[in-house]
């Protein structure tokens, strides 16, 4: 029987897989060096934390949740976005009590799933990196939030990304706005998409974010929440402008951004890649914004946050165009290759050395023929090949060549003792 890996999920190779963790080890050091922590929550919730959150009419639990009765006949699914399970997490396990400092800053780099079409760099099993903040309503913690976001971007080496930015306003905005979007489309919902005929009463917000032709025609002309927002979202949108105006960060007021998901209030954002090898028009690598109340949705205290979530998959297809540098192999550091009686052990010895000094190091465990072992060496992008003989062995010295220039040193054992006298004596 063949067995083939399930449609919509990709097998990350090792030739491949030293990229992703380029690209992860850079977001790490990054929200490390901001004081945020790792958060790991299970990769399937019940069903209704889904639900609840990213909401019933949301294309995500209409269309893309993976869900299932388990042996207990729970209903449970596997997480189609971070931020939900963090919420559940950080209300199950009482972080919002007096021991924790606030803001309370996480991040997370995991697998979640959602069936829809694959396509490049989108999967049924896709990968994403977030940070999520919880605690403070301040404005600085939206503009902290949508720093880190572009930082990243910047530090990844990603080229010709724009902020497009717009604000939901409180709930009493959002109902206004509800209202003037329902008068709006009611006089042509028999000319809509089917799916934004259902939504019209439940979320017309959805019709704004809706690809569907027949709905595409009224878009340009309907209400812009900007004209509903009251005096204080204005102030805070205004204020988080202003901080990106003095930051140096350009943006695009974007009316037409909502996202895609029910949770959000207050400032909402994407970072769009405009890269005509790529796609025909800009397209969203982040996206993010503020969600005040879904903490208190899972039963726990009222507590602004902020956050944003990356698809690695996406994000990855746009650094191979435009930073392939960062994905070149940079192999390993030493190879030591050895020949003759009691050297094979000394090899193993000489490479652990040299891993505790901070190094890559490989040798041979095959133990194959000296001419093999060098033609190995070289296969792997090895920087200095270690020869080890019967001689070497016995006076206690190693013949060290670099291969960038074939110029060769010869070392004591002792000189494996310390990186720093080490890297004196082969470095130019």
């Amino acid at each position: 029987m063949r067995v083939q890996r399930p449609k919509g999920t990709v097998d990350i190779l090792p030739e491949t897989s030293g990229q992703w963790e380029k690209v992860e080890q850079t977001a790490r050091d990054l929200f490390k060096r901001a004081n945020y922590h790792e958060i790991r929550t299970p990769s399937f919730e019940n069903y209704e934390l889904f639900s609840r959150s990213s909401g019933e009419t949301s294309d995500v639990v209409e269309k893309e949740m993976y869900d299932f009765e388990d042996k207990g006949g729970r209903h449970i699914a596997l997480r189609p976005e971070g931020t939900a399970g963090v919420v559940r997490a950080y209300v199950e396990n009482k972080i919002y009590g007096p021991d924790y400092v606030k803001p309370f800053n996480v991040y997370y780099i995991a697998p979640m799933y959602r069936y829809e079409r694959p396509q490049a760099g989108r999967q049924r099993e896709f990968h994403q990196i977030g940070v999520e903040s919880f605690g403070s309503n301040g404005y600085l913690a939206d503009v902290e939030t949508i720093l880190l976001g572009h930082d990243l971007l910047a530090e990844l080496g990603v080229k010709n990304y724009e902020l497009h930015i717009n604000t939901l306003g409180d709930s009493q905005v959002r109902q206004a706005y509800h209202d003037a979007l329902v008068d709006y489309f009611t006089p042509v919902k028999d000319q809509l998409s089917e799916d934004s005929q259902r939504r019209l009463g439940k979320n017309p917000l959805r019709i704004l974010d809706s690809k569907a032709e027949e709905d595409q025609q009224f878009l340009p002309e309907a209400p812009k929440i900007r004209d509903y927002l009251d005096e204080e979202s204005k102030e805070n949108f205004n204020k988080i402008l202003a901080s990106l105006d003095k930051l140096g960060v350009k943006y695009v007021i974007d009316d037409d951004l909502v996202r895609g998901l029910d949770y959000y209030t207050g400032v909402i954002f994407e970072f769009m890649v405009d890269d005509k090898s790529l796609w025909s028009s800009p397209s969203t690598v982040l996206g993010g914004g503020r969600y005040n109340h879904l903490v208190e949705e899972f039963s726990g205290p009222e507590t602004p946050a902020v956050g944003f979530g990356i698809g690695e998959e996406r994000l990855m297809l746009v650094l191979s165009k435009q930073n392939p540098e960062m994905f070149e192999d940079q192999g390993i550091d030493f190879f030591i290759t050895n020949i003759g009686e009691g050297t094979d052990i000394k090899a193993v010895e000489v490479a652990r050395q040299l891993r505790s000094l901070g190094f890559s190091a490989q040798y041979d465990v095959d133990q194959k023929k000296l001419k093999a072992q060098f033609r190995k060496a070289d296969r792997v992008g090895a920087r200095y090949v270690v020869t080890l003989g019967a001689k070497e062995l016995a006076e206690g010295k190693l013949t060290v060549k670099r291969l960038s220039d074939g110029e060769q040193f010869s070392l004591e054992f002792t000189d494996l003792e310390d990186k720093a006298d080490l890297l004196s004596k082969i470095e130019k």
